[in-house]
């Protein structure tokens, strides 16, 4: 019975390999997922044929100084069922410690380098802990150098999975993170990498919960009444370790996070593996607790000092093994030691053992490792990680993953003019299927807006030619017009001033006077279409000087003084003493402040008032506010008047001479100097005109103007 009983446990501890390929082919991306399954295939292979040829032979054969065994080198079956179920066992037990290191440096570690390393642990480092730890088992009388101390480690904590966490450990220092993983400096961010199929992840640790059963249970090596008491432990540890991982990653991330809670399951199994025999279902329970707080906490950490654990193997595994086996001593009865230490010398005990094997177990594994990094690199290419190992390393693809290295090409090259492969009958190729359609939305809708673009050049090509043909009949025009309105200008100021003789009647200098006007309100018209159309052409040049605006105010405030006078209206000037000097054209600004101020005293009734007012404001550019009490303008004649030829209709517009160009012009030539010009207006209550020129455009402080 006992070597049916073994036998069992064996192939349950086997099938945590099922497991651990679940595990860590769910948590990974689909780009990679081949490539760690058959990593955990083939680290078994190399585990079991190397425990055959030596492993078990240096863990368990004759010792030498209670350090490495010496007989029993490529084993023949034994002498007994019982010894060859026991070689059975433990060559599982190996699978399950090399198997470790193959999540945690997933995605990026060559398959050559990964070889080599399984190597290394199955062949160098676990046979070699193994014996300090557990030779003499088969015979019931320990004679490695750590068991003659009392060490305890029933079922490995230590031996499997700390060894497996201290190479991973080594292993990631030695390749570094994933690419994306963290930012280019300490805090700069990066991204956590989530894996592609959690449901097979969670199938994965109810696999590894049942090969454990066999892990824990098995490790009596016989039929015997502790058996009960170690499968309890073995569901209650895990348990708690999953429900302080839940509470934990709930309160701290807001919503439970699947990963962490699997992981808080497996954190439970690691830490009650030492101590499985020597505690009741209170310690398991304490036990797990605590595995699932130093998971949520040892994962925290690896984050802060940026070390990428792609399945948090190393605080599952090497953290959660160290606090197990402490555990012995102060969780553990001492009355199921069976070694006479107290409390306090059996954990020294336990602390000791953990150092002794994490010192040879990760020093000689992180020198090893870089040795052969220095030879031959252990890491793939980036451009091997970007397409993923599955290709990279084993030419081996899937519907999803042809899928998702199309689009990528398509993304790189710009090139959407094609659809990708349709894998029939897939989910790839539902997506697939998707994908062609909203490419061929995406291409009616560059086509359709390729064509607006077109015709909008083409518009915009017409428009061009019809402004240069305006532009150039407007200047031909021009010269055309203003010689004869020059002379009808000049003879009619000629003939009313009597220069050769009286004209006789007094009805003809009525006319005259009319002609005069006229003349004069069309070339003012012609020239204030030709600035607008320069403008438009943006062939307007600034000639740019430095300049004393209240000079030029004080100019045009004296240049409406007779309207002002004929009408009657208070005109009031607000000038600071301290005004800046700015750079700007100094006949443009001059027209600019004519405009306005002709503008508000010829819409401002007899009797009212204009004010024109300049200042600095506290952001350092300098207003030009011209308000009067004038007629006003409804707000929804706002906009017309802003353009060309667009004035408001009514008793009083029609009895006031005006192009209409005024204020459009007015806002162009103070665009042309980078400023703004703000029209606030009610209808009956008067007009307000704010100019603002830019900070750029002052020079220095202004001097005292009288």
């Amino acid at each position: 019975m006992d070597v049916l009983w073994l036998s069992v446990a064996a192939i349950l501890v086997f099938l945590m390999q099922a497991g651990f390929a679940c595990l860590e082919g769910g948590l990974v991306r689909a780009k990679n997922s081949i490539n760690v399954v058959i990593k955990n295939l083939v680290d078994f292979l190399i585990a079991a044929f190397s425990f055959w040829l030596i492993g078990f032979a240096l863990m368990f054969g004759a010792s030498w100084a209670g350090l490495i065994g010496t007989s029993g080198f490529l084993f023949d079956g034994g002498e007994t069922p019982w010894s060859g179920a026991f070689f059975f066992f433990q060559m599982m037990f190996c699978g399950t410690a090399t198997t470790i290191v193959s999540g945690a440096v997933a995605e990026r570690m060559r398959f050559a380098g990964y070889f080599l390393c399984a190597a290394i642990l199955s062949t160098l480092i676990y046979p070699v802990v193994g014996h300090w730890s557990w030779a003499g088992l088969e015979t019931g009388q320990a004679y490695g150098w750590l068991a003659s101390l009392g060490f305890i480690d029933f079922a490995g904590s230590t031996v499997v999975h700390s060894v497996g966490g201290w190479i991973a450990l080594a292993a990631i220092l030695v390749i570094g993170p994933r690419s994306g993983r963290f930012g280019p400096e300490p805090g700069s961010g990066g991204k956590e990498i989530e894996g592609h199929n959690l449901p097979v992840a969670v199938l994965g640790v109810f696999l590894l919960w049942v090969g454990w059963f066999g892990f824990n249970a098995g490790s009596t090596l016989r039929l015997s009444p502790e058996i009960p008491r170690i499968l309890i432990n073995t569901v209650l540890a895990p348990v708690a370790g999953g429900l302080a991982a839940l509470l934990i990653t709930w309160g701290f991330h807001r919503k439970p996070k699947v990963e962490i809670i699997m992981n808080g399951v497996l954190a439970g199994l690691v830490g009650i593996t030492a101590p499985c025999h020597v505690v009741g279902p209170g310690g398991a329970l304490v036990i797990g607790a605590v595995s699932g707080v130093i998971l949520f906490v040892g994962m925290r950490v690896l984050e802060e000092v940026r070390v990428d654990d792609a399945v948090s193997a190393v605080p599952v595994h090497l953290m959660c093994g160290i606090w197990g086996t402490l555990a012995v001593a102060l969780v553990g009865r001492p009355e199921l030691w069976n070694n006479g230490h107290t409390r306090w010398e059996q954990f020294l005990v336990q602390l000791g053992g953990v150092g002794a094997i994490g010192t040879f177990s990760f020093g000689g594994g992180l020198a090893l490792l870089w040795l052969i990094n220095r030879f031959y690199p252990l890491r793939v290419s980036q451009e091997d990680e970007r397409i993923g190992l599955n290709v990279a390393e084993h030419g081996a693809n899937t519907a999803l993953l042809r899928l998702l290295v199309e689009m990528d090409r398509q993304r790189r090259d710009g090139d959407f003019s094609r659809p990708v492969q349709v894998d029939a009958e897939t989910e790839a190729g539902q997506i697939a299927t998707l994908y062609n359609r909203v490419l061929e939305r995406v291409r009616v809708e560059t086509r359709r807006r390729e064509k607006a673009v077109q015709d909008m050049r083409v518009a915009k090509e017409a428009a061009e030619k019809a402004n240069k043909a305006k532009s150039h009949f407007l200047a031909s025009m021009s010269h055309e017009l203003r010689t004869p309105l020059n002379a009808v200008i000049g003879f009619s100021e000629m003939i009313n001033q009597e220069v050769f003789g009286p004209l006789g009647n007094e009805r003809y200098r009525e006319y005259i006077t009319d002609i005069h006007a006229s003349g004069t309100h069309l070339l003012n018209l012609i020239n204030d279409l030709l600035d607008l159309s320069k403008i438009e052409a943006r062939k307007y040049e600034l000639n740019e000087q430095e300049i004393d605006l209240a000079v030029i105010a004080l100019a045009a405030g004296r240049f409406v003084q007779k309207p002002v006078h004929d009408k009657r209206l208070k005109f009031n000037t607000h000038i600071p003493p301290n005004l800046p000097i700015l750079r700007g054209d100094e006949r443009v600004l001059r027209q600019v402040l004519l405009n306005l101020l002709s503008n508000a005293v010829k819409f401002t009734p007899r009797g009212g008032s204009v004010d024109l007012k300049l200042e600095c404001e506290p952001d350092g550019r300098v207003a030009i506010t011209v308000s009067d009490t004038g007629i006003g303008i409804a707000r929804k004649d706002l906009a017309r008047v802003m353009e060309p030829f667009g004035q408001v209709d009514g008793k009083f517009q029609q009895e006031t001479s005006g192009t209409g160009l005024g204020l459009p012009l007015t806002r162009s030539l103070v665009r042309l100097h980078g400023g703004t010009m703000v029209l606030r207006s009610e209808e009956h209550a008067g007009t307000h005109v704010t100019v603002r020129l830019p900070l750029w455009r002052v020079v220095r402080r202004g001097r005292h103007v009288a």
